[in-house]
């Protein structure tokens, strides 16, 4: 894909969860747009990965760290 259309896809998705989070008053709603904005930098991380740095792998590997956050977060949302 162009860079700009995986941009301009990830700043919807990131715009879309910062509404959500703050006109929401559910918490679960509010975790749900969170991983929405948490899902919008993942993509950016690696699209930009991909684009300027093919042979190493540091915004993969980041990637997976935040994964592992959403993974956390969304355990707390579960409890609630």
């Amino acid at each position: 894909m162009i860079l700009e259309h995986v941009l301009v896809l990830s700043a919807y998705l990131f715009f879309i969860g910062l509404y959500g989070l703050i006109t929401s008053r559910n918490m679960v709603r509010a975790l749900m747009c969170l991983e929405l904005i948490l899902n919008a930098v993942n993509m950016n991380f690696v699209t930009f990965s991909d684009f300027f740095d093919n042979s190493q792998l540091k915004g993969d590997i980041f990637c997976i760290f935040v994964i592992a956050i959403a993974a956390a977060e969304a355990a707390i949302g579960l409890a609630i």
